[in-house]
C-alpha cells in the first residue's frame, strides 16, 4: 500500500523496469481496485493477495460512497504519475490505467476475478453499479492524463468469463461512454476474450487508441481485425520459465512471421504479466530479441 500510495516509492518502482530492463515505457505503479477502496470497500492486501473489507449485493448498495465523497481517495495517483514523468527520461513513455467496470464489478460481488462467472449472476446490478462507478474512472482518467500519462489502459481481465453476448450487452455500451469521452487516448486489454467478443466496431473502428489482446491469440488475425491505432501483445509469458536455448527458440518462432508483417504501431509484449519466479535474465533476452529480428 506504501508502494502505491507514496509518489516517491511508486515512481521508483515504475522506473525500475525501465532502467534494468530497457523498457519503452513505464506504467503507473498503482492497484486497479484502488477505486472501490475509494468507494468505500476496504482494501488490504496479504500473502494471499487483495481483499475488500465487504462484497457488494442488492441489500448493502447505499452503503458505497458518494463519487465526491469518493475522489479525494484517488488524488495520489495523480501525485505518483508526476513523480514519475520528473523521473523518466524524455525518450520513454508514461502508461497510465484503471480497470474496467466489468473487472470491477467482478471484484465488488465476488472479491476476486477469478470468481467472474458468479458475478454474471449479479447482472441485474451491474448497471446500478455502474452509475456510481463510471463518473469516478472519468474522473481518474481526467487525473492521470492531466498528469503526465499519454495513454490511459483500461485492464478488464475478467472479460473473457462473459459470453460474447453479455459481453456485448452490458460492457460494451459502458466502454463506448469512456471512449467517446476520451477519444483515442485509451487502450483496452481484455484476458480471454476471443473474437466473439471484440468483432464489433467499438474495438475494430477508431473508438481507442490501441488494443490489446492475450497470448491466446494468433497476432496475425489481431493485426487483420483490428485495422486502426496499435496492437499490445501478446508472447506466452510461461515460455520466459523456460531455460534460455528453449525460450530463443519459442520467440524466434514467435518473431519471424510478424517480422516481415509491415504492420505499424506493434507495442510487442506478453499475453498478461510477467509470472513470479520469471528469471530476469530471461526478461533480458526477450528485450534483446525483439529488438535484434525486428530493428
Amino acid at each position: 500500500m506504501d508502494l502505491c500510495k507514496r509518489p516517491e516509492l511508486a515512481a521508483e518502482v515504475a522506473l525500475g523496469p525501465v532502467l534494468d530492463f530497457d523498457f519503452d515505457a513505464a506504467i503507473l505503479f498503482s492497484d486497479l481496485l484502488f477505486p472501490l477502496e475509494a468507494l468505500g470497500m476496504g482494501l488490504q492486501y496479504t500473502d494471499h493477495g487483495p481483499g475488500l473489507g465487504w462484497q457488494l449485493n442488492q441489500h448493502n448498495f447505499s452503503s458505497l460512497r458518494s463519487v465526491d465523497e469518493a475522489w479525494p481517495n484517488l488524488l495520489f495517483q495523480g501525485e505518483a504519475l508526476r513523480a514519475t514523468r520528473d523521473l523518466l527520461p524524455q525518450d520513454r513513455s508514461l502508461i497510465g490505467f484503471v480497470g474496467g467496470p466489468w473487472t470491477l464489478f467482478v471484484y465488488a460481488v465476488a472479491g476476486s476475478h477469478q470468481r467472474a462467472l458468479a458475478a454474471a449472476n449479479e447482472l441485474s446490478l451491474f448497471a446500478r453499479f455502474c452509475g456510481r462507478l463510471m463518473p469516478l474512472l472519468v474522473r481518474n482518467i481526467e487525473l492521470q492524463l492531466a498528469s503526465g500519462a499519454e495513454l490511459v489502459m483500461l485492464f478488464d481481465t475478467a472479460a473473457g468469463n462473459l459470453s460474447a453476448e453479455a459481453f456485448g450487452s452490458e460492457v460494451v455500451p459502458q466502454l463506448e461512454l469512456l471512449t467517446a469521452k476520451f477519444p483515442s487516448q485509451l487502450g483496452y486489454y481484455s484476458k480471454g476474450t476471443k473474437h466473439a467478443h471484440l468483432r464489433r466496431p467499438l474495438f475494430t473502428g477508431r473508438s481507442w487508441s490501441g488494443v490489446a489482446v492475450d497470448h491466446d491469440w494468433d497476432l496475425r488475425d489481431a493485426f487483420e481485425l483490428f485495422s486502426h491505432g496499435f496492437i499490445q501483445g501478446n508472447f506466452d509469458p510461461a515460455h520466459l520459465l523456460l531455460e534460455r536455448a528453449d525460450l530463443k527458440r519459442r520467440l524466434l518462432d514467435f518473431l519471424q512471421p510478424l517480422a516481415t508483417n509491415g504492420r505499424s504501431g506493434w507495442v510487442c509484449g506478453l499475453g498478461h504479466g510477467v509470472l513470479p519466479t520469471t528469471p530476469e535474465e530471461n526478461v533480458r533476452l526477450f528485450v534483446n530479441t525483439v529488438r535484434e529480428v525486428l530493428r
